[in-house]
C-alpha cells in the first residue's frame, strides 16, 4: 500500500525555520520525482520545489529561491524542504507528491505551515 506521509509543519515565527520530511513507503521512492506543493487559504495549491530522481536536480519557484532546500535521501525513502527565512506568505499546508514517468502519481495528507509573530 502506497503512502506519502508529511511532517514537521507548525508554527513558526517570522524570520524563523522549519524542516518538512516526507516519508514515503509502498513504492520505488528512488525512481519517483518529488515536488513540494502549497496552498494557502483561499488560493490555488502551487509548486514550490521540484526535485528529480536520482540526480537529485532541484527547481524552485522564484519567491522562495535562496531560502528553501529540497533534499533526497534514497536510502530512507525520504524526502526533505528546508524552510529559511520564513515569510508570512509562506503560511499555508505544504504537500508532498510523487510522480513517476509512467503516470504513477501520488500526494501526501500535507502539513500545516503558519508563520506569526
Amino acid at each position: 500500500q502506497v503512502h506519502l506521509v508529511e511532517s514537521g509543519g507548525g508554527l513558526v515565527q517570522p524570520g524563523g525555520s522549519l524542516r518538512l520530511s516526507c516519508a514515503a513507503s509502498g513504492f520505488i521512492f528512488r525512481t519517483f520525482y518529488i515536488t513540494w506543493y502549497r496552498q494557502a487559504p483561499g488560493k490555488e495549491r502551487e509548486p514550490v520545489a521540484h526535485i528529480k530522481d536520482k540526480e537529485g536536480t532541484a527547481n524552485y519557484t522564484n519567491s522562495v529561491k535562496g531560502r528553501f532546500t529540497i533534499s533526497r535521501d534514497n536510502t530512507k525513502n525520504t524526502a526533505y524542504l528546508q524552510m529559511n527565512s520564513l515569510k508570512s506568505e509562506d503560511a499555508g499546508v505544504y504537500y508532498c507528491r510523487a510522480r513517476h514517468w509512467s503516470g504513477f502519481d501520488y500526494w501526501g495528507q500535507g502539513t500545516q505551515v503558519t508563520v506569526s509573530s
